[in-house]
């Protein structure tokens, strides 16, 4: 069984797409997903409706990203809903009325009950941790504060106190390749800004990337 990490995928599903058919996704795979599924990219319908058919006949586990909270904050109040709107938010809305004007109440249940029941703040291993952002290296990942989680870059520091190596996304590696620091990798390669979305395999150090305009590459971490 290989563990195969995908990072930031902002509504980029044409690059998500040709990426689960380069690797491709076998049935013993467990794909672990860093979260931000949405805002930015083009098309965040699609890559919601991919996540929700693929969790529910494999072995997919998504966590939650930062722009998948302000995307929920964004039905509690006009202040958030603007702040979601600044930062990629309209994206989002434009993906689900294509030809029109959409609001949250377009939305499908379905995508929200995604984002807000099936989506972890992480995930662990026996020899690596998944988080969508960061954490304080002498803190369990059980007390680890959200804006840890969600918020906070990751740019090098001290290995995690349980000894395992963090897998992250939310910093974006703009010159296209994932960001090995020995004890931690981040991924996100930047899809949504013209650049990759990577999938890792986290054993071997392989990694393989596609994009918008369906080009494909492997490399391998070393």
């Amino acid at each position: 069984m290989r563990v195969l990490a995908i990072g930031d995928i902002h509504g980029c599903f044409t690059a998500l797409e040709t990426l689960a058919g380069f690797v491709p996704f076998g049935d013993k795979d467990r794909i672990v997903t860093l979260g931000d599924y949405v805002n930015r990219g083009p098309d965040t319908r699609s890559v919601i409706e991919w996540m929700l058919a693929n969790h529910a006949t494999r072995d997919l586990i998504p966590l939650r990203g930062n722009h998948e909270l302000m995307m929920s904050a964004a039905r509690r109040s006009s202040r958030h809903y603007d702040e979601w709107l600044q930062c990629g938010g309209q994206a989002t809305l434009d993906s689900y009325a294509p030809f029109g004007t959409a609001s949250v109440d377009d939305i499908p249940k379905a995508h929200w009950k995604f984002l807000d029941e099936a989506c972890r703040p992480y995930f662990e291993t026996k020899s690596h941790f998944f988080v969508h952002a960061n954490v304080y290296p002498d803190c369990s990942l059980e007390e680890q504060p959200d804006y840890m989680l969600f918020w906070e870059h990751y740019r090098g520091g001290r290995p995690h106190e349980s000894g395992k190596i963090m897998v992250c996304g939310h910093t974006p590696q703009h010159d296209g390749i994932p960001k090995d620091y020995g004890h931690a990798i981040c991924i996100d390669t930047a899809a949504h800004a013209g650049g990759w979305l990577t999938c890792l395999d986290v054993t071997s150090r392989k990694y393989w990337q596609a994009n918008e305009k369906r080009e494909t590459r492997t490399g391998r971490l070393f």
